[in-house]
């Protein structure tokens, strides 16, 4: 009869030994070095390799020759309307590639494939200009930009407008 020495009952797991532990999103702590050489470990056997046939290795050494095309490609600027505007602290830029925000140090920019609507805001008072960029799983993202003149919103929905008309196309 084969006996263990120590306990029988398994280890704790879970949210009382590690607190970032959530479970059915987490995976359980890996084990270490000690507790995978105390468990029995069972022999699997491993798959022999079967060699392919020579017409299957040949298109696959062609396009490991070929050169390797960078993963994000930029595309030639088309000679179609552009919308820039940016203050001290924000920035708002549309033109073919798709609609950039910027506050601050953060950026996020959307394709037109992802916007599922551009609105525009002019304060009754002030000089803050509102965009917001809404995407089609109902989020909005908006940016307030700080005009000059209250006589540049006109001018800014205007060639908004124009930017619009030219790449986005609505469903």
């Amino acid at each position: 009869m084969e006996q263990r020495i120590g306990s029988s009952s398994k280890p704790v797991e879970g949210a009382g030994f590690d607190p970032a532990f959530i479970p059915g999103l987490t995976a359980p702590a890996a084990k270490s070095e000690q507790e995978q050489e105390q468990e029995p470990q069972a022999a699997a056997p491993e798959p022999a390799e079967e060699p392919e046939p020579e017409q299957e290795q040949e298109p696959k050494a062609k396009a490991a020759e070929a050169p390797a095309e960078p993963e994000e490609e930029e595309e030639a600027p088309a000679d179609g309307p552009v919308f820039e505007a940016s203050d001290r602290r924000a920035k708002f830029a549309a033109d073919h590639r798709g609609v950039r925000l910027s506050l601050d140090e953060e950026n996020c920019e959307f394709r037109w494939e992802e916007i599922a609507a551009v609105e525009t805001e002019s304060p009754r008072f002030g000089k803050r200009f509102t965009i917001t960029v809404h995407t089609p799983d109902r989020r909005w993202y908006p940016i307030e930009i700080e005009a000059t003149a209250r006589a540049r919103f006109k001018e800014w929905e205007d060639r908004l407008d124009a930017v619009l008309d030219a790449y986005f196309e609505e469903a």
